[in-house]
């Protein structure tokens, strides 16, 4: 959620902090600001709202110094203001945080009977007060941050910078991430790869728990116990961390129009080079022995699981449980032998999925997780990570991270449906000359994007809408509502179509457009007599279907969406495409923020 920077550089820190701000902003974010230290002196500057904001305030009030810490805020405790945005400080002490420190009201408390008072209404400023009153009692700098983090309670990732010290960054990792990225004779501190890129190539992952230690020429890293900790240098891919919009107007649009190659990349990864097979790698169980799936997610990963569920109960036989993170780590549910646990996460930090996780881990047969950044928590705590090889997804409403989610969740499937016995050798050569041929048919696809943006200009007007779908549709028509709700900020509901007449068929009349997912599939016949029943009452049907589909679906439909025909084992992955174009060109009529709406985060590392 909250984008953290710090530098020690050899060159001006502020340019530095603002730029790789700009790669953090896709986290989500309502205010920033910068410390540095310089001549000794510690100062810091902050703005509410966008970045720009952050940027004109330097050119009138510039910050000089070689160190310095940066911040965007996603506001928890206290409105976003300028007095509650980040760096906090307290006397010769600033400090950013991404996460919640949930014992700073005792804390507070605490410090209040000692005469310190608070100035802000946010957690993070009594971190900052604290460390102060340490360095009071006569604690050094590092000492006294050491101090003050283990008497926190919740997650957080903490850097602080001190005035007087321009060769000390302190940094800190539980629950939420933190990178240290190496360079010559200087060291950075980022929340992820992505803000560390323009200035480093090697990176040291913070583990849980881990506090380090910085100076230009040394890394100390001292583990939840307070050992030391020799944590590995790795080297990413630039390429994975670009976050550039390649012409495009929004992330948004460039990300969508990425998935045929994404999806092609995943599919090479993961099939032979003959395409006739699946090579998913060593560690997988073999599905015959295994009893039951539980898949756990959040947000549009809960909604690739619950397609994944159909294609595993359908294809392969096997019994799935598919659960929202938040629920599953406070129900508790009993986790019987011959689980096994899958993980779905595009960060591979959300915080309820990991702690769902860390619930599963000793319980479960094997903990499976498919993840797009390979080295995150969740990919690092699980028995074996599936890389989606989406590549870095900035806008804030995931698209190519779903299709390839799904995409490889389908692999997964088959290759149970294999174990299992389930499908024919014929039905597998089949699926998978359809998958290959995926990339170019969601390449056709993308011809109805001029048709869509025609029909989004209309929906833009709606104040609700309600999307519907049958089997495998189902959670299609759920995500296509979420992306709707997600960036154009209209009321959108989705249900299964069977549902339509045990209540949600109230909210029909002339006003209201429904949005059907249907290929036409052996479900096509009654997903045509809820169109009725919505038509009989005046609702304005948005219908989504093959050729054929649009053709049978008869006179009385509002606008009509024609896909190319597939497998329809497959069409999941196809038709989350419409969802995603009529979600973006809605937004764009409606003028609002696409690629960083109003109080969502990308990774939401906080509960």
């Amino acid at each position: 959620m909250c984008g953290i920077v710090g530098v020690l550089g050899n060159h001006e820190a502020a340019p530095l902090l603002v730029e790789a701000l700009k790669r953090l902003e896709y986290r989500g974010y309502d205010s920033a600001g910068i410390a540095t230290v310089h001549g000794g002196h510690l100062d810091r500057r902050r703005a509410v709202g966008k970045l720009v904001n952050l940027s004109d305030l330097l050119v009138h009030q510039p910050l000089a110094g070689k160190a310095g810490i940066g911040h965007t805020r996603w506001a928890t405790h206290g409105a976003p203001t300028e007095a509650n945005a980040h760096p906090h400080r307290s006397g010769p002490v600033s400090v950013v945080h991404n996460g919640i420190i949930e014992n700073f009201r005792t804390l507070r408390t605490e410090l209040a009977a000692a005469g310190i008072g608070h100035k802000t209404d946010t957690d993070t400023e009594t971190v900052a007060l604290l460390t102060h009153h340490y360095m009071t009692q006569g604690m050094d700098p590092v000492t006294a941050a050491r101090t003050t983090i283990a008497r926190l309670e919740g997650a957080y990732a903490l850097c602080f910078l001190f005035e007087g010290e321009p060769d000390l960054l302190v940094a800190a990792r539980r629950g939420s991430p933190l990178a240290i990225g190496h360079g010559t004779g200087e060291m950075f501190v980022g929340s992820d790869a992505i803000a560390l890129a323009p200035m480093t190539d090697r990176i040291t992952y913070l583990e849980e728990g881990d506090i380090a230690v910085l100076t230009r020429t040394s890394l100390t890293i001292t583990d939840r116990h307070g050992h030391l900790a020799n944590r590995p240098i790795k080297t990413i891919e630039i390429d994975s961390t670009r976050v550039d919009k390649a012409g495009h107007r929004h992330f948004m649009a460039k990300e969508i129009t990425e998935q045929p190659s994404v999806i092609g990349a995943a599919l090479g990864h993961y099939l032979s080079s003959d395409g006739t097979r699946i090579t998913l790698p060593e560690g997988l169980p073999d599905f015959a022995g295994i009893e039951r799936l539980t898949m756990v997610a959040c947000g549009t990963a809960h909604y690739a699981c619950l397609t994944a569920k159909y294609w595993f109960e359908q294809l392969a036989r096997l019994p799935v449980e598919v659960d929202i993170a938040s629920e599953f780590r406070y129900r508790e549910p009993p986790v019987t032998p011959g689980t096994v646990a899958l993980f779905v996460s595009q960060s591979g930090e959300t915080a309820d999925t990991l702690a769902a996780l860390r619930y599963a881990t000793g319980r479960a047969e094997q903990i499976i997780s498919v993840i797009n950044v390979s080295e995150s928590s969740i990919a690092r705590e699980s028995d074996l990570a599936l890389s989606i090889h989406a590549g870095a997804e900035i806008g804030v409403a995931s698209t190519k991270a779903f299709t390839c989610q799904l995409t490889v969740l389908l692999l997964l499937a088959l290759k149970a449906a294999q174990d299992r016995g389930e499908i024919e050798p014929e039905r597998l050569v089949d699926l998978l000359s359809a998958l290959r041929a995926l990339p170019a048919t969601l390449n056709t696809a993308m011809g109805c994007n001029a048709e869509i943006q025609t029909v989004a200009r209309q929906l833009a007007t709606s104040p609700s809408a309600l999307f519907l779908g049958r089997g495998l549709m189902y959670p299609l028509a759920l995500e296509g509502a979420l992306k709707l709700k997600e960036i154009s900020y209209i009321h959108a509901e989705a249900y299964a179509s069977g549902e339509l007449k045990h209540g949600p068929i109230a909210l029909i009349d002339d006003t209201m457009p429904v949005i059907v997912m249907a290929p036409c599939d052996a479900l096509f016949d009654k997903t045509v007599s809820n169109m009725q029943e919505v038509m009989a009452r005046g609702g304005r049907i948005l219908l989504v279907s093959d050729a054929r589909g649009v053709a049978e679906a008869g006179d009385g439909v509002w606008q009509a969406i024609t896909m190319p025909a597939t497998d329809p084992i497959l069409t999941p992955i196809l038709y989350a495409l419409p969802a995603q174009l009529l979600a973006y060109h809605t937004a764009i009529a409606k003028g609002t923020d696409v690629d960083q709406p109003r109080n969502l985060a990308k990774s939401v590392t906080v509960e």
